[in-house]
């Protein structure tokens, strides 16, 4: 894909790994909408990378067939590409897991992240484009006080699969990224980027991941990437 021109949008777009592919992708000519739940951060971000800032809380389901239409009209009527970044994560050991827990993650990691592609899916199968759903090693092996997380980036490896086998003959790419550790603003309870460390993955290599899966030519698809550190210790 050329990513000249393409009309893209990617959830959680704001900080961490949705910003900067948001930055790559405008730098290779394409015109992003980048989502967030927090107005005042996502209008920040849009005008420090030249990116359609959309205020979109895709945890409220009921709100999501209006706000996805909003989207594709913020894009002129047309979307190449779905960025399903947005995730969040709660960690506890299982005698400790809430119901509560389990609502709050899989709103977002599963459900909104469904709705929304699902609400997308006839402007792509029009564009013929591509989706990208972002997910984990966690998608790949749980870990102690994973149960929620862990479950709900197993359910993203699902879906993707699903799709994969529903969409290809709509010449619709699918794709799953899977970001070992990564510094971020995930893991911080105020939101603030963690600091680069030499030996740990950032999220410009994670955006160097997901701008090579999409400029592989359209005659072919990979349809799951794993992208760990070298040596993180």
């Amino acid at each position: 894909m050329n990513l000249k021109n393409k009309k893209i949008i990617i959830t959680g777009g704001s900080l961490g790994i949705g910003k900067a592919t948001a930055q790559l992708l405008i730098s290779k000519g394409a015109t992003v909408l980048i989502t967030g739940r927090n107005a005042e951060r996502i209008q920040k971000t849009a005008n420090e990378i030249g990116a359609i800032p959309m205020v979109f809380d895709i945890s409220n389901l009921d709100n999501i067939p209006e706000l996805a239409q909003k989207a594709i009209s913020l894009l002129g009527g047309e979307v190449n590409v779905l960025i399903n970044n947005a995730g969040i994560g709660e960690f506890a050991p299982l005698g400790e897991i809430t119901k509560e827990q389990f609502y709050t993650v899989y709103n977002t990691n599963v459900f909104g992240l469904s709705l929304v592609t699902q609400e997308l899916l006839p402007s792509l199968k029009a564009s013929k484009g591509t989706i990208i759903n972002i997910g984990s090693t966690a998608s790949q092996k749980g870990f102690a006080s994973g149960s929620v997380y862990a479950s709900s980036k197993f359910a993203v490896r699902a879906l993707t699969q699903s799709w994969q086998a529903e969409l290809r003959k709509y010449n619709i790419r699918v794709c799953l990224v899977n970001p070992s550790e990564v510094t971020t603003a995930f893991y911080t309870e105020d939101r603030i980027e963690r600091p680069t460390e030499a030996q740990k993955l950032d999220s410009n290599d994670i955006a160097h991941t997901i701008s090579s899966v999409l400029e592989m030519d359209d005659k072919g698809f990979i349809p799951e990437v794993t992208v760990w550190a070298t040596n993180p210790f």
